[in-house]
């Protein structure tokens, strides 16, 4: 069989994860990883916007010409959605969904038997269990991710995510440990706790063993070695007294919460079906603020959603001052075919969305400052991970998710208390005490 492989990914960390743990599949059957030319290459790919699809066709036609002769596998959510359009497109030999990507070395070998296009969708409506990919080693050489659950069943109008992943589905909290075990044993001391919804860890009615994200939390802290713990995207609905209580028990929870927003404005969020309100966000960020007062809160805005007006925006502009984040991210809104909201009358002009875009991120940059000059003077415990871009600065990220420099003499993956000293270039400064 071919004997050189590569994995080009696209979209979320736990496409990443994905990928990676693929990886450790092919190597452990003899494959050798090959940046160019590969024998094999496996594609997996993103559905979240029309882009997202776009970007997945370009990336199956580049492979195809790096190597005219490869074996060119495509998985993940834009061929779980849109299978028969993958199939058409000149040069893919394997197609896979997002539910089965483990098969994908086996199937490269069928492939080779019987020179025939193979296409192994599974309906998402007939598999309710998570797929059991597990990693020892990650590319990343300080932060490892473990991928607990996957699916979602929020149904957001904008979203294509629900449709390309299926239903909720969580991980054996045994096999979590285990992996959480692996990793540390190689290395790694931060632990980044990711899925599709990671709040659902649990949620789904079938489960048999009744566990919830904060026990995930409390039984990777128990492993040795594992010095700090990370949480992906959250929902607020999901942030309470006892979760942040537990957690900050463990002694090893960074306190950096991505809570997803999309709007400040009530009204929007209604039409996109999120499941909360603004007042209901702030609350929890101000219980959040209770138990970690330095926390980090990080979040995601779309703007130009359908029949926002000048006053929906302006509400979410006073909403973010009001929050304080230490980051945004900020999407303008893409009309995904499938989606409720593609079918919305009020679609709003790209000008528009262009202008409300460049007003956020003005202001996500003044917020950003604000929140970076406050940690001047305070302690920060930050993991060093590599050189840094200023020359003879070590370089690495706090417990509250900020990039710390210093020209102390320190090794990677070490942990440090930093005292931050100044701003530079939108990063902090500081000396290790």
């Amino acid at each position: 069989m071919k004997n050189t492989f590569n994995i080009l990914t696209l979209g979320c960390k736990v496409n990443q994860y994905e990928s990676e743990a693929i990886e450790e599949l092919f190597i452990n059957r003899g494959f050798e990883k090959q940046e160019d030319k590969a024998d094999i290459y496996v594609i997996n790919t993103c559905t979240v916007t029309n882009m997202s699809d776009r970007k997945s066709r370009q990336t199956i036609s580049k492979a195809r010409k790096e190597n005219p002769n490869a074996i060119i596998a495509v998985m993940g959510c834009y061929s779980q959605v849109k299978p028969d359009e993958v199939k058409k497109i000149e040069g893919v030999d394997i197609i896979l969904g997002s539910r089965n990507k483990e098969d994908v070395v086996s199937l490269c070998q069928d492939f080779l038997n019987d020179k025939k296009q193979i296409s192994d969708i599974i309906s998402l409506s007939e598999t309710k269990t998570i797929e059991e990919l597990q990693i020892e080693n990650q590319s990343e050489m300080t932060r490892a991710y473990i991928k607990i659950q996957d699916g979602c069943n929020m149904y957001c109008s904008y979203c294509m995510i629900p449709y390309a992943r299926g239903d909720i589905s969580s991980r054996n909290m045994d096999s979590i440990v285990e992996e959480a075990k692996k990793l540390t044993d190689n290395g790694f001391k931060e632990i980044v706790l990711t899925g599709i919804h990671v709040s659902s860890y649990g949620k789904e009615k079938a489960l048999k063993e009744k566990s919830d994200l904060i026990d995930v939390i409390e039984n990777v802290a128990k492993v040795d070695g594992v010095k700090r713990i990370r949480l992906s995207s959250m929902e607020p609905r999901h942030i309470s007294r006892d979760f942040l209580e537990r957690m900050k028990k463990t002694g090893k929870a960074c306190d950096h919460f991505h809570l997803s927003l999309q709007s400040g404005s009530n009204h929007i969020l209604k039409l996109m079906n999120r499941k909360y309100d603004p007042s209901l966000y702030k609350e929890k960020v101000e219980l959040i603020r209770e138990y970690f007062p330095n926390a980090g809160i990080t979040t995601d805005i779309i703007v130009g959603f359908p029949q926002e007006t000048e006053e929906d925006h302006k509400d979410t502009l006073e909403f973010i001052k009001e929050i304080g984040f230490s980051k945004i991210h900020v999407f303008k809104y893409s009309k995904r075919t499938g989606t409720v909201a593609a079918t919305m009358s009020g679609q709003i002009n790209g000008n528009i969305k262009k202008e409300r875009s460049h007003d956020i991120l003005k202001l996500e940059e003044k917020i950003r400052k604000d929140f970076l000059q406050k940690q001047v003077g305070n302690t920060l415990s930050v993991l060093f991970e590599t050189k840094s871009d200023m020359d003879g600065f070590m370089s690495g990220y706090s417990s509250n998710y900020l990039r710390v420099n210093v020209k102390d003499k320190v090794e990677t993956n070490q942990i440090k208390d930093v005292l931050i000293t100044e701003v530079k270039d939108n990063e902090l400064i500081g000396k290790i005490i």
